[in-house]
């Protein structure tokens, strides 16, 4: 049996600032999946799907077991990018909206990346890597 999709599911505190953060760095919404509990964006090339919710709504989908953003990681999602100069014009959009830069634009073996945390400390990273 094949799944035929994947998403993910996060909490915040404040769907009104979630929304103007990705908004602010040009991710497109995706539109049939908000509500007064949930914002929801498109990412990459197949649209991958990121459900923001309400973190009061989404407890259920936990047991009341949300993890602490200050002491540990969930997951980073990694976000591709074509160029090192693309890299760096990611790096200023995402300060301009108020990310918090957790690591410099710097080199990584052959790739080059920076990584940043949304306003609920969900962490991403903007990674060019040379084919």
């Amino acid at each position: 049996m094949e799944t035929k999709k994947i998403w993910a599911n996060l909490g915040v505190e404040n769907l009104e600032r979630t929304t103007k953060f990705y908004t602010e760095l040009g991710f497109k919404q995706n539109g049939h999946n908000t509500s007064n509990e949930l914002t929801s964006f498109l990412f990459g090339d197949d649209n991958f799907i990121i459900h923001f919710f309400i973190k009061e709504r989404f407890k259920w989908a936990v047991n009341d077991e949300m993890a602490d953003l200050k002491l540990g990681n969930e997951i980073i999602f990694s976000l591709s990018a074509d160029s090192k100069d693309q890299v760096d014009q990611w790096y200023s959009i995402v300060k301009k909206a108020g990310g918090t830069i957790f690591a410099e634009p710097q080199d990584y073996g052959k790739g080059y990346f920076f990584g940043f945390c949304d306003p609920d400390g969900h962490k991403f990273n903007f990674l060019y890597w040379p084919k």
